[in-house]
């Protein structure tokens, strides 16, 4: 009888767990990177979540990208995302190096926090480098059902 209860007991165990790692999995995709910049952001770091096409258009513009005479800077951009939540990243401010974001690994909420994982970036110096302010931002985009009220990066190798 009660190895009858401890076979019960583990099978459950084991459904739960099954359906929590794919929450999780699918927590972990669909994440898209959509326009990443070394200048032109906020001085804190910081987000806010982007409501529709022309707010997403003035953001990406806001930084110094040059765009060529009788372009429309919109076609620069990949289209912007109806079914995703769209969120616009402020690093903050960095004194020297290359901090922009070229590529989102995975995402997952936790605790009503966004992790966004991106790749660390070594810093390569050759002996005396120029100091250069930079403000980088990003706006990338979620699944729509993602429930947030802050956003943390999470540097990994």
């Amino acid at each position: 009888m009660k190895s009858l209860l401890f076979a019960c007991a583990a099978i459950l165990m084991s459904c739960a767990s099954t359906s929590s790692s794919q929450k999780s999995s699918d927590m972990q995709k669909n994440a898209e990177l959509l326009v990443s910049q070394n200048q032109g952001g906020a001085n804190e770091n910081g987000f806010r979540i982007i409501k529709d096409e022309k707010e997403y258009l003035a953001a990406a513009n806001s930084g110094f990208q040059l765009v060529e005479e009788g372009k429309n800077p919109a076609d620069n951009y990949p289209k912007f995302p109806k079914d995703k939540k769209v969120i616009l990243y402020n690093l903050g401010s960095f004194r020297s190096g290359s901090h922009a974001i070229n590529e989102i690994k995975n995402v997952f909420v936790k605790d009503n926090v966004l992790f966004v994982e991106v790749p660390n970036k070594e810093s390569i110096s050759g002996g005396m480098e120029i100091q250069v302010l930079s403000s980088p931002w990003f706006i990338f985009a979620v699944p729509a059902n993602y429930q947030f009220t802050s956003v943390q990066l999470k540097y990994s190798k």
